[in-house]
Parts: C-alpha cells; structure tokens; sequence
C-alpha cells in the first residue's frame, strides 16, 4: 500500500479526500485508488461554502496529529473533494501518527 502523504524538509504533503455535511467529524481510512494513489478519507460537518469545509478539516487534522492549526494548510483542490493539506512538523513524528490513524479504521 502506498502512504497517503509525501515527505518535505519541513514537514509533509497529506492527501486527503474530504466529504463535507456529514455526520460527524471523523477520520477514517486510507484508501487507495486504482491509479495507486493513497488518500486519508474525513468527514466534517461543516458545509462546503466559504471555506467552512476546508477550515474544519484544518482544525481536524490539526487535533489528531497534535499540531497547531496554523501548522496545517490546504495547497491544492481547495474546491475539490481529493486535496492536499501541507503540515508543518517534525516529519517522522507527522508520518508515523498519520500511519496509525489509517490503522484505527
């Protein structure tokens, strides 16, 4: 299986395929497509208007991986469901947290 993130010297690339006007917010699986690629799959409540679904998102990730919100930024497919969310930390720590959490699923 593929990693769902990439590697950078400040951190790492995430990808994510988000699902907003859920439930509940929740991190769920890592999924890999048929090309594949690797994706985190998160629902959040929050609707997909003026950012509210990429904020809660943000706020999210940021929790489950012991980071500030400021640390977590999405980069690309901000208007997409598959996205990238840059996280700023310490890379083995950020890698190993998102592994696990691909595990508890």
């Amino acid at each position: 299986m593929s990693t769902p993130f990439r590697l950078r010297d400040d951190g790492i690339d995430l990808f994510v395929r988000l699902t907003p006007n859920a439930a509940l917010d929740r991190l769920e699986s890592i999924e890999t497509l048929a090309d594949g690629r690797s994706h985190l799959k998160a629902r959040v409540r929050a609707v997909p208007e003026n950012g509210a679904a990429n904020q809660a998102l943000e706020r999210l990730l940021a929790k489950a991986l012991g980071v500030s919100v400021s640390a977590v930024s999405i980069v690309a497919g901000g208007t997409a469901r598959l996205k990238t969310v840059r996280i700023a930390g310490d890379r083995a720590m950020l890698a190993k947290k998102i592994e696990a959490l691909g595990q508890q699923s």
